[in-house]
């Protein structure tokens, strides 16, 4: 667990830099609200499409070569987007960037499940999401302080070099714990606990559908975090990347939680509970003054996508077959990350045409009514079926 800590630290510490330094990229490139977005989702729909095809790989290949050019690969793809001088090739890059991002995740879950007693997953799973979300805390503020001190292309260099590193040894290293693994695997079976069961299709596409939507509303809002500061609450540059850090602390305490409480009392129940608060969080940003009450909204914030994230993941894993579970992973974070590409430049549209106080109050009550929506129809379609139940 502490090597998938550290890999799926460095995966996101070129991934986690690019929102909070977008106050800088706009300064140099002259940018509107729309095309900040645009910065942002260049990169989310990249990194959306690219986990299809990976997700496909990792059920066919060795998953820690797929993990490693998510790693590796995604650091060079940063030392590009460093030396990018104009704003066309900025994106051409990051694009880049996304593609070669994809091979992680759909690879990850099914590896821990492999080293990890079945009753134990949520929590294994949970513990996993705190290397993503430590560098979404950590590597922003570094990123931050090199940016101020000798520019954002600078900051992209200073992080992608030792992550390259970092990529190569992961590989030897978990090449050389894959035994053990499997081993350790062998023998969970052998000592019984919980097996996973499937989950019919339909099931599968509702859960899909209402997890990866709030995915995709809170990954659009989060992108403007920063801007929001900056231009509603008329922060400095270097308070809103401090502030943005807030909402992955979270990680610490949501993830394990929802982990935890997946494994005890069902990961449907527990995504549905996360998701529904998701709404009420989004209206309140832009109603509360600045103080205290923006940072726990901050904090909630991140709760949402680390709790869902979990719980998400701990239902696929353990409700798939395991032929297809990386794919149904790839598909599940293509919906969720092409749903927050395609929603950010819309949401800096609609804050360009209406402000954010609007534009935020419609991302709240779309995230409601789908959940409310795919509860109604989950439920129904659990209530028909013989072969569920429990979860």
């Amino acid at each position: 667990m502490p090597l998938f800590i550290l890999g799926h630290f460095s995966h996101h510490v070129l991934t986690s830099i690019t929102v909070p330094l977008i106050p800088f990229i706009r300064s140099t490139f002259d940018l509107d609200y729309t095309q900040s977005g645009l910065v942002i989702s260049a990169f989310t729909l990249a990194y959306g499409i690219g986990q299809l095809p990976a997700g496909w790989l990792a059920d066919r290949m060795e998953s820690r070569k797929l993990m490693t050019v998510g790693i590796s690969g995604v650091a060079l793809a940063g030392i590009v987007v460093g030396l990018s001088e104009t704003y066309f090739l900025m994106i051409v890059f990051l694009v880049l960037m996304g593609i070669l991002a994809g091979g992680y995740h759909p690879s990850a879950p099914p590896l821990i499940s492999a080293s990890v007693r079945p009753e134990h997953l949520g929590r294994a799973l949970g513990l996993h999401n705190i290397g993503g979300g430590a560098s979404h805390f950590l590597t922003p503020l570094i990123a931050v302080a090199v940016a101020n001190a000798w520019g954002w292309r600078n900051a992209y260099l200073a992080m992608a070099i030792p992550t390259v590193a970092f990529g190569i040894l992961f590989y030897l290293r978990l090449g050389q714990l894959n035994a053990r693994e499997k081993a350790n695997h062998s023998e969970a079976k052998k000592k019984g606990g919980p097996e996973p069961r499937p989950e019919s299709m339909r099931q599968i596409v509702i859960f899909l559908i209402f997890s990866t939507f709030t995915a995709a509303i809170v990954t659009s809002v989060v992108s403007f975090i920063p801007l929001l500061m900056v231009d509603h609450f008329h922060l400095s540059k270097e308070t809103a990347a401090v502030l943005f850090s807030l909402i992955y602390s979270a990680v610490f305490w949501a993830s394990p939680l929802s982990g935890y409480l997946s494994d005890r009392v069902g990961s449907v129940r527990v995504t549905l509970a996360v998701c529904f608060s998701a709404g009420p969080i989004l209206l309140m940003f832009t109603i509360l003054p600045y103080g205290w009450g923006i940072i726990v909204l901050l904090i909630l914030l991140g709760m949402v996508i680390f709790a869902r994230m979990s719980s998400s993941e701990t239902f696929i894993v353990r409700h798939t077959p395991p032929g297809i579970r990386s794919t149904i992973l790839g598909i599940y974070y293509f919906t969720g990350m092409e749903g927050g590409g395609i929603l950010t430049p819309v949401l800096g549209y609609l804050i360009d045409r209406l402000g954010f106080q609007s534009a935020f109050t419609i991302a709240g009550v779309a995230a409601i009514m789908v959940t409310l929506i795919c509860a109604f129809w989950l439920r129904e379609d659990r209530q028909r079926s013989s072969s569920t139940g429990g979860d």
